[in-house]
């Protein structure tokens, strides 16, 4: 059986959250495909209760509670989502649309392709220590999805990035964090850094130089980490390891589809966000044009320029009126105003 759209967006992230809603009020239908098993993207996935500063009108909010209010603004357009799969093959027709096959068999056809894969389908690096698979999301976590089981507890985080400083400074207000790195030289923000060093001259936190030698289940909820400092090994009982090696990106089938691409991003022109294929849009961080910020709200410019092309592939006999959210009465009714 083959599902009908308007449009099939790959990504179910910010940006392609938002695109929904832009081309909703265009009267364009969308189903989303997505590889993880929930929207919201890598807010959801690896930061839902780290707060964002950037997003306007918020002066702050979570990965989550940004997914849950995109959710919501594009539900009165009833998309279809289509979750734990990816796009696996596609086929241009003879009616000019597109043929799109996924991963789990979902057949689809659509006039228009919007791709908002972020960078692409991505997976968090891993300890290099072969059989860690049953501890995962039991001891070891790559990502904070609930940080009150976190609380009062003895956690080791381990990374010289952006996530694993925030992390240490966040969770330093209610658990005992030891952070580790292998040399005392970061990769994060230099705020981040200096709130985390300034943690541990308060002894609000413990820092460790050194690398993860072993890990093993010590059968009472706890693990023990073995860690290796030049010739020197020590080790540590903790409920909690918090690997922070960031992300292993990977295009996955879109290397294929005959794009044009630059280091693994696609390239498109900043007028309509269009990728060299007609009919097929990139928006947000998989994209690639000059002045490019890879931003969320970039992603939401992107997303209401691109909905403004894609009418013209899908209603070629129509007239496209703008309108403004807050005057229109056909937008207000759409909104269940």
């Amino acid at each position: 059986m083959i599902e009908k759209t308007d449009v099939i967006i790959i990504g179910a992230g910010p940006v392609g959250l938002f695109a929904i809603f832009e081309l909703g009020l265009l009267n364009i239908s969308c189903h989303v495909i997505d590889n993880l098993d929930k929207p919201g993207g890598q807010c959801a996935e690896l930061y839902p209760e780290k707060p964002i500063y950037d997003i306007p009108s918020r002066v702050s909010i979570t990965g989550q509670e940004l997914t849950d209010d995109l959710l919501a603004q594009a539900k009165p357009f009833s998309p279809v989502y289509h979750f734990n799969q990816q796009v696996e093959k596609i086929v241009k027709l003879e009616t000019n649309e597109w043929l799109v096959e996924t991963s789990l068999n979902k057949k689809l056809k659509a006039k228009c392709i919007v791709i908002a894969a972020g960078a692409g389908s991505f997976v968090p690096r891993k300890i290099p220590i072969e059989n860690l698979d049953y501890l995962e999301d039991k001891n070891i976590m790559y990502a904070v999805r609930n940080k009150s089981i976190l609380e009062n507890k003895e956690i080791l985080i381990v990374g010289g990035g952006d996530s694993a400083l925030d992390w240490t400074n966040e969770l330093s207000k209610i658990a005992n964090v030891t952070l580790m790195h292998r040399r005392k030289e970061f990769r994060a923000a230099p705020d981040s850094v200096s709130k985390m060093l300034e943690l541990e001259k308060d002894k609000k936190i413990n820092f460790l130089l050194g690398q993860i030698d072993s890990i093993e289940d010590l059968k009472n909820g706890k693990i023990k980490v073995t860690v290796k400092n030049n010739d020197e090994k020590n080790n540590f009982e903790v409920d909690y390891l918090l690997p922070f090696f960031g992300l292993k990106m990977e295009l996955g089938p879109i290397a294929n589809w005959d794009l044009n691409l630059d280091e693994n991003l696609i390239k498109v022109d900043a007028e309509k966000f269009e990728t060299s294929v007609p009919s097929i849009f990139a928006i947000g961080d998989i994209n690639t044009y000059p002045g490019k910020l890879k931003l969320i709200l970039s992603g939401f410019h992107e997303a209401a320029l691109m909905a403004q092309q894609c009418f013209k592939y899908c209603f070629p006999d129509k007239k496209n009126v703008f309108r403004y959210t807050t005057s229109s009465k056909d937008l207000h009714k759409k909104l269940n105003i």
